[in-house]
């Protein structure tokens, strides 16, 4: 398994994340719920103000992806959000998840970041644990984004 940055708009990384909205799309609607799909804006995750990772498996094929970017400076100073961590369904189980996002909370301290954020549904119980696995403890909401119903914090 290796972890590269990676374009969030070259084809793997769109591929990877077509698949991961459409889940959660699927996901939602089970709910009643409409989901809301927004592609990233690509210049949101260049350094110094961002970065996407793609995971490849051993034999190079992207299985996962996650990014991180810059938002607004929050109490602590730099502040980064944690967007779009995907991993395939089977993939999971093997650590990968703990390994990308421990990837991307390194990436947010090399950019100086002083805290790492993000939001989440519920639904996704799953990450919600590997996101407590990793550190992260429920804060108050930071946005107003439609698919959230928790927001997790990082001081770094």
């Amino acid at each position: 398994m290796t972890l590269r940055p990676s374009p969030v708009d070259a084809p793997d990384a769109h591929d990877l994340l077509a698949e991961y909205f459409r889940i959660r799309t699927e996901g939602f609607a089970d709910q009643g719920v409409a989901y809301r799909t927004t592609f990233p804006d690509p210049a949101a995750f260049l350094p110094p103000a961002g970065v996407f990772v793609v995971l490849d498996d051993d034999e190079g094929v992207a299985q996962g992806c996650g990014g991180i970017r810059l938002i607004p400076e929050g109490r602590l100073g730099p502040r980064y959000e944690l967007k779009h961590l995907y991993l395939r369904p089977v993939t999971r189980g093997r650590g990968w998840g703990r390994l990308l996002v421990e990837d991307l909370i390194e990436r947010a301290r090399g950019f100086g970041a002083a805290e790492l954020v993000l939001d989440t549904h519920h639904s996704l119980e799953a990450a919600g644990a590997l996101y407590a696995r990793t550190g992260f403890v429920a804060i108050e909401p930071y946005n107003d984004n439609p698919n959230a119903s928790r927001w997790y914090g990082k001081v770094l």
